[in-house]
């Protein structure tokens, strides 16, 4: 296969998941709904923190911007692939390619260091409840959410310059249903061992880092629960924390089978069907896990609906007035 200048590839050719017609009305269908509920779940935690005063608390500021991320994350993909479904084209051009690998990579990051944040957050919550407020200031948890966005989004810079530089064939088809960053850098020309290692590093201390940091903060929560001496206590204790606990266990798990499969089927197919698992069913699992677990969740979504269903005939009633 010709190698070619960088300047020389105008568009690159996703190639999904499948090439038949049947197949791909079906991958339409499921893929919309995903992504509608993933949007429509998320966009109901925000609401329920921007219009209830109860919720407005270090834990929901955090929640909030997650559920920020998680809709940018899957906003990054899923609307790309079903345009290229719907319109019968896989093609994407040089810099959508190179758009979107750099978004998904700051989102993406961004999701793990919020989790890291919000562990932080139920750590101090359990383990130091007299200082929590003291601890847990304002200007601490926007300075937080700050230094997540400049680290994801000088990571993402990073990965995709690095990227840039790179030399590719003169036909690139990309087995995947985006523009992530491996597979990127295994379609190229020219000599990508600075690359990989820039991106074992980067997983290594953005990734391995803040999943040690989470490991931290749930041992000490776990010694401290197993220290309060009423069993009530303990239980309340815990269902504070375990929320998060099963979005971080669902994004960890999934991320790391991902890796995993991959390795072993050494499957590019298989590798993109594994990463749904945490660029789409995460996100979309994330507020039905915080809203079916979490009280206060649902109690501000019912308040919520309460409020929109009153407001609905009061402007049908000013509406109708002469």
């Amino acid at each position: 296969m010709e190698s070619g200048n960088i300047t020389g590839v105008s568009e690159f050719l996703l190639l999904g998941f499948s090439e038949e017609t049947e197949v791909q009305l079906l991958i339409f269908g499921l893929f919309l709904s995903m992504y509608l509920i993933t949007v429509l779940g998320n966009l109901l935690i925000i609401l329920a923190f921007t219009s209830d005063s109860h919720l407005h608390s270090p834990m929901y500021f955090f929640l909030a911007n997650l559920s920020f991320t998680d809709i940018c994350v899957t906003s990054t993909t899923i609307p790309k692939m079903l345009v290229n479904i719907q319109t019968e084209r896989k093609v994407i051009t040089f810099a959508g390619c190179f758009t979107q690998m750099y978004f998904f990579q700051l989102f993406a990051g961004l999701d793990i260091f919020l989790l890291t944040v919000m562990a932080y957050d139920r750590f101090v919550a359990i383990c130091h409840p007299l200082h929590y407020t003291v601890i847990m200031n304002p200007q601490l948890c926007g300075l937080l959410v700050l230094m997540s966005w400049i680290l994801s989004i000088l990571h993402a810079l990073l990965e995709t310059l690095m990227v840039l530089r790179l030399s590719f064939c003169t036909e690139v088809e990309i087995p995947h249903f985006f523009c992530e960053l491996n597979q990127m850098i295994q379609l190229a020309c020219s000599d990508t061992f600075l690359n990989n290692v820039v991106m074992y590093f980067a997983v290594m201390f953005l990734a391995g880092g803040p999943f040690l940091g989470i490991l931290y903060s749930y041992s000490k929560i776990v010694s401290s629960i197993l220290g309060i001496s009423s069993a009530q206590g303990k239980y309340k204790a815990f269902s504070t924390c375990t929320s998060h606990l099963s979005v971080v266990s669902l994004f960890y798990c999934t991320s790391l089978g991902v890796y995993f499969s991959s390795t072993a089927t050494q499957s590019s197919h298989a590798s993109a069907v594994a990463s749904v698992m945490y660029t789409v069913v995460t996100p979309m699992l994330n507020p039905f896990i915080y809203s079916l677990r979490n009280k206060d969740i649902k109690e501000a979504l019912m308040r919520f609906s309460e409020v929109a269903a009153l407001k609905g005939p009061v402007v049908l009633g000013l509406k109708k007035c002469p």
